[in-house]
């Protein structure tokens, strides 16, 4: 049977107001006879009080909440698991939420978070509520964003740098010798991280003079039969297609499974990068070379910010955008096919 604070009253012969005055650290209403029983009780009956009513009178819950956008997406959870470490060694509980993309959600989380009093929230926005962003920063609520940048708002946040994560991909075909290149890419317009990569694509290529060839820019759906369709368009009326660039790593299965269909073999036939580190990366056939993004360091010090933010509500901290450095993990899939044969 769960014990309340009117059992706690009851046993100790006080009131249950004298009970949460006491749980809540006021003590100047009460004697200190009064305050030892009330906690030699407490730790009696091992009550436990409720962390969030206590927190609605004591106005510090020690939750922070997080909204994601997709959490089908494996780089998340490397992401989580930096937030989660650094609140649990502050102190911090984590409310964890995914929008799916979808603005009115994230909406409706963020509202819920606000009923439960969370002390601060980090999220990878969808980029639908920029009344609320706005809000937040205007009434200097804790807030970090985390890897999608909001334009035109100055905001705490932590991002990878996804125009050099594209170039040293790009680079990295280009030192190979090989020249026809493509991108396959999910619709970019307001998605920093994409514009980012499709703009690094676009740098890389012409830091070596080269064309930027708009036919061999792919823009498709998030759906994997229309993604196979688009690369299997693009390898068969571009026969001189050389390597193809992912920019994110579940579309890069779609990618390799389209590139398996058409009886094609990576890298012998057509060389392959994709987006993010995975744990199957490594595991695949051929092994899968891909642009790694430090993704536990940038949960880690998202975290970090918001605490920063959290216990220092009363002062004006100037806004940090702190910026992350990808690097290139090396593998079979975008060997220079004549190499393959030395």
């Amino acid at each position: 049977m769960k014990i309340t604070i009117a059992d706690v009253a009851k046993k100790a012969g006080v009131s249950k107001s004298t009970v949460s005055r006491i749980l809540n650290g006021n003590y100047e209403q009460n004697t200190q006879k009064t305050i030892d029983k009330v906690l030699k009780v407490i730790e009696e009956m091992d009550f436990q009080p409720n962390a969030l009513a206590k927190g609605l009178k004591s106005n510090k819950t020690n939750i922070i909440g997080i909204v994601l956008s997709n959490l089908k997406n494996p780089f998340w959870a490397s992401v989580l698991e930096g937030v989660e470490d650094e609140c649990r060694s502050s102190g911090f509980n984590l409310m964890i939420c995914n929008s799916n993309e979808n603005p009115s959600v994230e909406r409706d989380h963020i509202k819920s978070f606000q009923l439960k009093q969370v002390e601060g929230i980090i999220i990878n926005t969808t980029l639908g509520n920029e009344d609320i962003y706005k809000d937040f920063t205007e009434k200097n609520f804790p807030f970090v964003t985390i890897n999608r940048k909001i334009p035109n708002t100055e905001v705490n946040g932590v991002f990878m740098d996804n125009i050099e994560g594209a170039k040293i991909a790009v680079q990295h075909f280009i030192d190979n010798g090989l020249r026809e290149i493509a991108i396959f890419i999910y619709p970019t317009e307001g998605v920093s991280p994409r514009e980012e990569r499709l703009e690094g694509y676009r740098q890389a290529l012409q830091d070596n003079s080269l064309v930027v060839k708009e036919e061999l820019i792919k823009i498709v759906g998030e759906n994997k039969e229309i993604v196979k369709k688009e690369v299997k368009n693009l390898l068969n009326s571009h026969q001189k297609v050389e390597a193809i660039f992912s920019t994110n790593n579940i579309l890069t299965l779609y990618v390799m499974e389209a590139i398996r269909e058409l009886g094609l073999k990576v890298p012998q036939d057509i060389a392959l990068i994709g987006y993010d580190e995975t744990v199957w990366s490594m595991h695949l056939n051929p092994p899968l070379t891909t642009v790694y993004q430090p993704a536990y360091k940038m949960g880690e010090l998202a975290a970090k910010k918001v605490i920063e933010l959290i216990n220092n509500k009363e002062q004006k901290i100037p806004t940090e955008q702190i910026s992350l450095l990808p690097n290139l993990i090396v593998r079979q899939s975008s060997i220079q096919r004549s190499q393959l044969n030395e």
